[in-house]
């Protein structure tokens, strides 16, 4: 029997949020409820409302989120009731080309739920990247779930679904930073901290951060930065060679998505090094760069889909460092919040006064 519950919808572009009843279904095959505990306030659902997603509104906004799986449909084999997960909006397919060649971490065929939750009239909503977890329970595809360590809490936990997962695994998995390296971040937002705290956990030696706010530079170093670089005030690229012994990083990650940034992150590299786009750019930007500098510096120049993450290995990995202390998920939650404050907590992240609101329920 399908239930009612409070959730956080965007019914159109650029119209404040409102909370309002959803319906969700009972889960069919291959689907779960899961009751919300906590649902970080991303980037990209502030992207949803400004319709720069797409325009397939009313949207049912959230998706960084963890909590307790209520029910599940028939050949869920995944999770049960009562386990206590992390939601990820890549469900790997297991059969699509990639899959197969043994590279699930870049799934072509992710999937969601097949059925969708409502409002009360009736009308289908969009749940944000497949999720839609600002709600009281909501309803995914069982493969998004992924247990992890209940000691951890769901504040913390949560943030994993997408933009710390996105940050750490911009550095480690795509990068490839290893011990001893020199990396640059641009971009100290919770993605481009995360990203500093992925250099740190590799073994990186030198941690340049970059961004024009010192607020944000402060909050790097308190994930691993070694050295800041305010680019208002100083020419990053200059800066970052000079802290390099005139060579540049072995791995530049651009955190913020606009080609002045990517330019600076391409210059900043050493010969051979990695250029790592995480910053999710407008569909209307384009990028020039020397085409002779593009093959004379070598290297790689990659984008990272999710960190390029398998959630049901690098979720748990992850939950269990923070357990031990060696990861700071804690320090990325800036406050909690009711969800009430979702409208507020936008304004917050645009005025830069905020690494993560997270709603609880």
């Amino acid at each position: 029997m399908s239930q009612t519950v409070q959730g956080v919808v965007s019914m159109a572009v650029g119209e404040p949020v409102a909370i309002t009843e959803v319906v969700v279904p009972d889960p069919g095959p291959g689907e779960a409820v899961v009751a919300i505990q906590a649902c970080g306030v991303c980037h990209t659902d502030l992207h949803y409302r400004e319709g720069g997603i797409n325009d397939e509104f009313p949207f049912l906004l959230g998706h960084e989120a963890a909590g307790v799986v209520e029910s599940v449909g028939d050949g869920v084999t995944e999770v049960a009731p009562g386990d206590y997960v992390i939601l990820n909006w890549r469900a790997v397919c297991g059969q699509c080309r990639s899959c197969l060649r043994g590279r699930p971490h870049i799934c072509f065929s992710t999937h969601n739920a097949s059925q969708k939750m409502t409002l009360t009239d009736g009308t289908e909503l969009s749940p944000a990247l497949g999720i839609g977890a600002f709600v009281e329970k909501t309803l995914v595809a069982s493969g998004q779930c992924t247990k992890v360590d209940p000691a951890a809490p769901a504040t913390a936990a949560g943030l994993l679904g997408c933009g710390v997962m996105a940050g750490i695994g911009a550095a480690i998995n795509t990068g490839g930073v290893g011990r001893g390296d020199s990396v640059a971040v641009f971009g100290c937002g919770g993605v481009g901290d995360a990203a500093v705290a992925g250099a740190k956990l590799a073994g990186a030696s030198t941690i340049i951060a970059v961004d024009i706010d010192d607020r944000k530079l402060e909050w790097a170093k308190g994930f691993g930065a070694t050295h800041t670089v305010n680019s208002s005030e100083a020419d990053a690229v200059a800066e970052i060679q000079a802290l390099t012994g005139g060579n540049g990083v072995d791995v530049a990650i651009e955190a913020v998505g606009l080609p002045q940034t990517y330019r600076q992150a391409f210059e900043a590299r050493d010969l051979a090094g990695t250029v790592v786009l995480v910053g999710v750019p407008r569909p209307d930007m384009t990028i020039e760069l020397p085409f002779i500098e593009v093959f004379g510096r070598g290297g790689a120049l990659k984008s990272s889909w999710y960190g390029d993450c398998l959630p049901s290995r690098d979720f748990p990995m992850l939950i269990d460092l923070y357990l031990q202390g060696r990861l700071d998920l804690d320090g990325f939650v800036s406050e909690t919040i009711n969800l009430g404050d979702v409208e507020e907590a936008f304004h917050k992240m645009e005025r830069g006064e905020v690494l993560r609101s997270v709603v609880v329920l």
